[in-house]
């Protein structure tokens, strides 16, 4: 490390469903500080959930200035910065301005959140078509991508769609109104809207064969033309407009930035330490919904995972994404269900705790994951609220729950809880049974994101998945990653790679417990019964 950068900083910037985030780093990755701001959501009958590009910004603008305030630096120390979003729809008419996207009419509302399933029918009829492109998105596109949802608009906004200067991706919004520029990154188009990074193209064929030719017709202009990889140094970098809005330096180094949950896997994957290798360990990045990452140096098709993408998250390695479309989020609607939610929600705010981060100190505080099977009892959850993502890209799948009694008292919520937390771990087991099954080697999960904080929770998904369960000894793993993207950029890193390894490294690590080997087996067994069971019920309806 030269001279020169010895005492910068990188920042990090995440926006996720509901806030923007930003951590400042120094060069062996320590976080220095970190601040979030809220982000506005707007949900509707139909499936709408919708937010606004001019709050997102704004939020950027209050974290940014907070935790470069916090970490008591001067701006101009910082030497480059990287974002990651939600993979969201972004929609702006001419010179940016906000066009709307949906029935309310409010041009101030005009993203497409990634949890927006307004365009299931337009997701089904783009895989009827059967179009080669299709293989690599798992088989079957989604309707949390964006064709589905710039058909959706298409068909009925067509105003908009005709008006509309760009559609982008978020975190290519946050690097265009930071820049000026408008390259899209290779994660970003690769992931969500069917662009062919190993053939450096989109596919104008399979656009008009799903009533999307006018893309096509206009040589991609509107959702991309130059495809960058993550890390890429923009434009002049940031805007002086930009710098005044975030308080920092004109011309501070800007990188294309990556998906959130990519970035929570480039901030793991590659960390220092003897649990796994890049090509062994699976991210698992646990927010409100949680996103599963695999990387092979051949492309590996594997049905109901998404991908395989070239170069979406490691550059070089081809990417398999599974996950699920629900899973913080689940969690958290799980228990508010509960009749004793109000009473213990109360509680956690005295302790100032999440509902779910008291209830895992309540478990711990008897005897921990070694308690869990007399803890949950008879209750089985699959927490498929919003439908399944993976390993069976099934949109349609709902919740099942099994076994409730008529208690409404703690322990029963308890149960619940511990119930909820066993079935997305047999969600993951599925998903990585999958990959195995088309040869994809994996031995370590590598947990990130909010809820992987708790160590009752990696213990539970090691014992549910029968794998080790490693963390990130960053307290902030996602916000690393997009840190390590502004340290490629700034030309500290002279790769991704080469970030990876300077900056991260594992933390506490979870074997699967040898005596709850049975248990968890029949669990699995009953979990598997329940999802079939649902399907059937759905054939029947």
């Amino acid at each position: 490390m030269t001279k020169e950068f010895a005492d910068r900083y990188f920042l990090g910037v995440d926006v996720g469903t509901g806030s923007a985030r930003a951590g400042v780093f120094d060069r062996s990755g320590r976080l220095i500080a970190s601040d979030r701001a809220p982000v506005a959501l707007w949900q509707e009958a139909g499936d709408i959930v919708e937010q606004s590009s001019e709050d997102i910004w704004h939020a950027v603008c209050r974290s940014v200035r907070g935790a470069v305030g916090q970490a008591g630096i001067a701006p101009d120390s910082i030497a480059g910065i990287g974002f990651d979003a939600t993979c969201s729809l972004v929609v702006l008419g001419a010179g940016g301005e906000p066009l709307p996207v949906g029935p309310s009419g409010d041009p101030a509302r005009n993203v497409i959140v990634w949890m927006d399933h307004r365009a299931a029918e337009q997701a089904r009829r783009i895989n009827q078509t059967g179009e080669k492109v299709l293989e690599y998105v798992g088989g079957a596109i989604s309707p949390e991508m964006e064709t589905p949802k710039l058909l959706w608009l298409a068909e009925n906004m067509p105003d908009t769609f005709s008006r509309a200067w760009q559609f982008m991706d978020l975190t290519d919004f946050l690097t265009w109104r930071a820049t000026g520029s408008l390259s899209r990154s290779i994660c970003t188009v690769t992931c969500k809207w069917t662009y062919l990074g190993h053939e450096n193209r989109w596919d104008g064929n399979f656009f008009r064969s799903v009533g999307l030719g006018v893309l096509a017709d206009e040589q991609f202009r509107r959702i991309g033309t130059e495809i960058v990889p993550g890390g890429t140094r923009l434009a002049a970098g940031l805007t002086a407009e930009a710098a005044a809005d975030v308080g920092l330096t004109a011309g501070m180094p800007v990188a294309a930035g990556l998906i959130d949950a990519h970035a929570g896997g480039v901030g793991t994957v590659g960390a220092r330490g003897t649990a796994g290798t890049v090509l062994t360990r699976m991210a698992y990045v646990f927010g409100t919904s949680a996103c599963t990452m695999s990387t092979t140096t051949q492309p590996s098709f594997v049905p109901g995972v998404w991908g395989p993408y070239f170069s979406a998250m490691v550059p070089g390695l081809w990417l398999n994404e599974g996950g699920q479309s629900a899973a913080g989020a689940a969690i958290e609607h799980l228990l508010q269900m509960h009749p004793h939610s109000t009473q213990a929600t109360h509680a956690a705010r005295q302790k100032q705790q999440t509902l779910a981060d008291w209830l895992a100190a309540e478990v711990e505080s008897r005897g921990g994951a070694d308690m869990i099977p007399e803890l949950v009892g008879e209750l089985h959850v699959v927490p498929e609220f919003l439908g399944n993502r993976a390993p069976f890209a099934d949109p349609d799948a709902r919740a099942l729950i099994a076994g409730l009694d008529m208690r409404a008292d703690l322990e029963s919520l308890l149960a619940l809880y511990l119930a909820g937390l066993c079935g997305l771990g047999y969600g993951a087991r599925q998903i990585v049974r999958a990959q195995q099954e088309k040869g994809i080697a994996v031995d370590t999960i590598v947990v990130s994101g909010g809820a992987a904080k708790s160590r009752l929770v990696r213990q539970v998904l090691a014992d549910t998945t029968g794998l080790t369960v490693a963390a990130s000894a960053s307290p902030e793993a996602v916000l690393l990653g997009s840190a390590m993207l502004g340290s490629v950029a700034s030309g500290v890193h002279a790769s991704l790679g080469e970030a990876m390894q300077a900056m991260s490294v594992l933390g506490e690590i979870h074997q699967p417990q040898a005596t709850l080997e049975d248990w968890t087996d029949r669990r699995f067994g009953a979990f598997e019964a329940l999802q079939k069971v649902g399907r059937a019920i759905r054939g029947a309806s």
